[in-house]
């Protein structure tokens, strides 16, 4: 019964995964994806709170098939999108209960060409935006984890992203980062290793197992992060 479990519960996984691939037809509502679902916590268990775009969304349920029984892994019920939409919403994401260790990334849509040509959110309006938001998650008195923005293939893709604009606003996050003692689960350098195998082609995101990859890699850092858990 138990394998059975588990291969129900990462074929689930692998069907989401690959719904969140395109923005266009990303669910938007917990009863369309279980990933936004709410999830009851297990007494006991440390709780961690999942921030991120839609890959994250992809990798969210392997996170939670791969930590279960060690860890209450919830998640915001949408698409964190830019920095700009999560100063208008951390608040409400954040709730009123304890979390243990927050994961937390914005990137990829902050980078996006829009219909002027520009980025939707400039290099310098990203770093001061992630500074308010690191600000504002240390509140909760969570341990805290980035996540590096994953890559854009050097192909033409749509929206229009840069693939060297990636590093870029993976460095003006790192220097935020630094200034306040956030660690780093570093997805862009892991992903970069095997892009061609675990990535959509002509697409940032990510397939089924590239989502679970990733999975792998986060539920790594949470645990090696946790209280009372060795640092990494």
């Amino acid at each position: 019964m138990r394998i059975s479990r588990r291969v129900t519960l990462g074929g689930l996984a692998g069907t989401w995964a690959m719904k969140a691939q395109n923005p266009a037809r990303e669910p938007g509502a917990a009863a369309e994806n279980p990933a936004f679902a709410p999830i009851e916590d297990t007494p006991g268990l440390p709780r961690v709170l999942l921030i991120g775009d839609s890959i994250s969304i992809g990798y969210t349920l392997f996170v939670r098939e791969i930590l279960a029984g060690r860890v209450n892994v919830h998640r915001i019920p949408t698409n964190a999108g830019p920095t700009t939409k999560g100063v208008e919403n951390i608040d409400s994401w954040l709730g009123k209960g304890h979390w243990d260790l927050i994961h937390f990334n914005w990137g990829l849509h902050d980078l996006k060409y829009m219909f002027d040509d520009q980025p939707q959110v400039d290099l310098a309006q990203y770093e001061r935006n992630l500074a308010r938001l690191v600000g504002r998650l240390r509140k909760t008195g969570a341990r805290l984890i980035w996540a590096s923005t994953t890559p854009v293939p050097n192909l033409r893709v749509g929206p229009k992203r840069i693939p060297d604009d990636v590093p870029r606003y993976n460095e003006a996050a790192a220097r935020v980062m630094k200034q306040y003692g956030v660690a780093t689960d570093d997805l862009y350098t892991f992903a970069m290793k095997r892009l061609a195998e675990i990535q959509i082609p002509d697409n940032v995101h990510f397939k089924p197992e590239g989502s679970r990859a990733l999975a792998e890699q986060v539920a790594s850092a949470i645990l090696a992060e946790l209280p009372g858990r060795p640092t990494r």
